[in-house]
């Protein structure tokens, strides 16, 4: 008898062990996934948020240009800045201008462009352009107030031409611009464009 309930003791706690074994089993079946989903939902929001973060870093970042910088500056080189970098900071990033720079003849708020060269020229160099520029200037053939010779001396510019020129500037009151020219009857664009860099008003 003793045996027989001992048997079904053994029996019972088997059974009790095996329904408990299976709960837990349950338990860590559930728990388990729970746990993974919440790592992967962490590791996915810590991702985006790394992109994010990268994203407005590209964003925040300037442009960048590259420009040449040389003449009588400091340091001559290549330099990298930011794209709404203007002349005086070109000039900056090269150390500044030499003694000898001719510091007047460049326009330091003018904007910069990819790929641009800054030449900083020396006083010796701007005053013998300035010279040049003034020369080719004064041999140009002033349109209001040169005469019959001396309008004939264009290519393309006969008497007849030159007298017509005279007669519009005094019934017109002078000539507006150079592209006034082709008022005149026989002076169209192929004859401007020989002369419009030997005319001035």
């Amino acid at each position: 008898m003793q045996r027989k309930m001992k048997c079904i003791f053994m029996i019972c706690l088997w059974i009790f062990l095996g329904i408990y074994s299976m709960g837990c089993q349950k338990k860590e079946d559930v728990i388990l996934p729970s746990k993974e989903m919440e790592n992967v939902s962490k590791e996915t929001e810590n991702t985006a948020k790394e992109q994010t973060e990268q994203g407005t870093k590209e964003a925040e970042k300037p442009k960048m240009i590259t420009i040449y910088v040389c003449g009588e500056i400091q340091n001559p080189d290549v330099y990298e800045l930011p794209q709404t970098a203007r002349i005086y900071d070109a000039i900056e990033a090269a150390g500044g201008m030499k003694e000898t720079a001719a510091k007047d003849a460049l326009n330091l708020a003018e904007p910069l462009v990819d790929g641009q060269q800054i030449k900083v020229l020396s006083k010796e160099e701007a005053l013998a352009e300035a010279t040049e520029e003034k020369n080719e200037a004064d041999a140009k053939v002033n349109l209001n107030t040169a005469g019959k010779e001396e309008l004939m001396t264009l290519p393309g510019i006969g008497e007849s031409k030159a007298e017509s020129i005279i007669s519009y500037r005094e019934s017109s009151g002078g000539f507006k611009s150079i592209e006034d020219i082709m008022q005149i009857e026989g002076i169209k664009e192929g004859v401007f464009k020989k002369i419009r860099d030997k005319i001035k008003i």
